[in-house]
């Protein structure tokens, strides 16, 4: 073959070779006279095509006190989210609604969770409540789903965790737009698998996975399984070149306090100080960091009574018990805070890391709740088994002081300790931090947050041809990108009412109702630019102040729909 034939022979298909060779050998006349006839080539197909826009994720602790973290002020090991905090950006003004359900239509919606269906919790719907609008108990028909928006967008959504809004399919994760979950849909469980033989009441929970009712492992252990189930559903689309919405609603460290016992031996002895030296302690770090200013003023704890004495009061063995609570509690967190860790570096182990959008919180203030929460023949309460599989214990009111400082009162409270809670923020190829965002902000922020990253237009009052309940939170990522100083107006009134407890905000002004015992069952206000700890009550001496709020409570009141209780003074604020 000459040279001339050999480059052809390297040009042409199979067939066509076949045809050139034979006849270049005299097989069937010559060269001239063969015509090859070219094999087509199937045309490759293309590489999927990048979508540019960031990644999202969005993680939800449950009852994580304001200054349980490192960076927020607290002793317990944070490393990871103090990691985050050191690339990204604090939040120290960031308000949820009171309780847990609330704040999460609100996180999805964007809208108050008066008028998202979760009015108060549906495991609280009083009997003048009941069948009203907005208090349906779910994320109902009438309101948006920041998942359902940005899985329209062509985003994958995915969630692991505590539902909490709804316990049929039709108001499941799935039917609200995640194409991939694992939910919990009550308020808590247990944080082990049911133990046979030895039902616990926090084992008459329901879990589904893809709209499927499902049974946990017997391995269980919830924070580290919702990240388990989490990072594989990101990662089974990992190559195609969407972006993804990812919702970690972790359920630590609600009640029960269970963690893995390695965790909990790391705390031994660290709580022996008792409730007032920890919290000191704390306060004096948040001055430090500049959490608080170096002249905050805080509360005292709240005076001693006999179901919460203080610590000087307690005898040996019930400080025993009180510093155990305490351990379990902090190694829940530590573990929280290990499974974040573990979610960022499989960002970053896939490349993912630098074009992805964190936003992390609690869902509402430390849980006030006290003591042992239930003991029967099946639960195992004794101090050797604390935090461990069978047992069933919370922390108590103390604890919760310390967890809220350097605020008063707890979840279930509008007192700063029950709304304002730790929050992280982290821009896609942020490397650094930035100064703490100190203005107010509020869980209704993140859907309208969420979709300008996504580049996604607000639907406004209608969608899918239905007309829907308005997003009413405003987008931070204007200040996050230090475009503008603040993104609430400072004549915007915030509100919000819960299980009786309202306040209503403008600027640094708070007008606070608080019922009895907890607080006097009347208006106070407090000016939080120099007295966030709601200390000293001026509603006497500016009057004007307190008749504007009131003005714009009644405002709120009338546009959500909200409803008090016949019996409250509020009723006729």
């Amino acid at each position: 073959m000459n040279p001339f034939q050999l480059r052809r022979w390297r040009r042409l298909g199979s067939a066509s070779l076949i045809a050139l060779s034979l006849g270049a050998c005299g097989g069937g006349g010559d060269d001239a006279a063969v015509t090859p006839t070219p094999v087509p080539t199937p045309a490759p197909t293309p590489a999927p095509q990048a979508d540019a826009r960031p990644n999202i994720i969005v993680i939800l602790a449950d009852d994580l006190g304001y200054s349980d973290l490192g960076a927020f002020g607290g002793e317990i090991s944070t490393p990871n989210l103090d990691a985050l905090a050191g690339e990204g950006r604090l939040l120290t003004d960031f308000h949820s609604a009171a309780t847990c359900s609330p704040t999460r239509s609100m996180l999805m919606s964007g809208t108050t969770h008066h008028l998202a269906g979760l009015g108060t919790m549906a495991e609280a719907l009083a009997p003048h409540q009941q069948g009203k609008p907005g208090y349906e108990g779910y994320l109902n028909d009438n309101s948006l789903s920041v998942a359902s928006l940005l899985k329209d967008a062509g985003y994958h959504t995915y969630m692991a965790g505590k539902w909490h809004l709804g316990l049929d399919e039709a108001h499941s994760a799935r039917a609200r737009g995640f194409e991939s979950s694992y939910t919990l849909l009550q308020g808590g469980g247990s944080h082990f698998a049911a133990v046979a033989g030895k039902a616990q009441t926090y084992d008459a929970v329901t879990y589904r996975e893809n709209g499927a009712l499902v049974q946990v492992p017997d391995n269980f252990f919830s924070t580290n399984f919702y990240t388990d189930k989490l990072i594989s559903y990101i990662d089974q689309n990992k190559a195609d070149g969407k972006p993804f919405f990812a919702y970690a609603a972790y359920t630590a460290p609600h009640w029960p306090l269970q963690a893995p016992a390695d965790f909990i031996d790391r705390y031994k002895g660290r709580y022996d100080a008792g409730y007032d030296a920890i919290r000191l302690a704390r306060i004096a770090k948040q001055k430090s960091l500049g959490i608080i200013p170096a002249d905050f003023e805080a509360n005292a704890p709240l005076p001693a009574t006999a179901a919460n004495p203080l610590w000087s009061q307690l005898s040996a063995e019930q400080k025993q018990s009180e510093a155990r609570k305490m351990e379990v509690y902090a190694a829940m967190v530590e573990n929280l805070d290990w499974n974040i860790g573990r979610l960022i570096a499989y960002l970053k182990q896939t490349g993912k890391y630098d074009n992805t959008f964190i936003f992390f919180m609690s869902d509402n203030g430390a849980e006030g709740s006290n003591g042992i929460f239930a003991n029967n023949a099946s639960t195992d309460n004794s101090l050797g088994n604390y935090g461990k599989v069978l047992s069933n214990i919370q922390y108590g009111k103390r604890w919760a002081e310390v967890s809220a400082a350097p605020f008063r009162l707890w979840k279930g409270v509008s007192a700063e300790g029950g709304i304002s809670v730790p929050a992280i923020v982290r821009l896609p190829s942020q490397t650094g931090p930035q100064r703490a965002f100190t203005r107010v902000g509020t869980v209704r922020d993140i859907a309208p947050t969420l979709l300008e990253l996504a580049q996604v237009k607000d639907p406004g009052t209608s969608y899918q041809g239905r007309t829907v309940n308005p997003i009413t939170g405003r987008s931070l990522l204007p200040a996050l990108k230090n475009q503008v100083a603040d993104v609430h107006p400072a004549d915007e009134i915030i509100a919000d009412e819960l299980f009786g407890s309202a306040y209503v905000r403008r600027d640094n002004w708070k007008l606070l109702w608080v019922e009895k015992p907890q607080g006097p069952g009347a208006w106070q206000l407090y000016d939080l630019g120099r007295d966030r700890a709601e200390i000293h009550d001026l509603s006497a001496s500016r009057p004007d102040i307190v008749g504007a709020l009131k003005d714009g409570w009644k405002d709120y009141v009338g546009k959500n729909g909200v409803i008090v209780a016949p019996t409250s003074g509020l009723r006729v604020q």
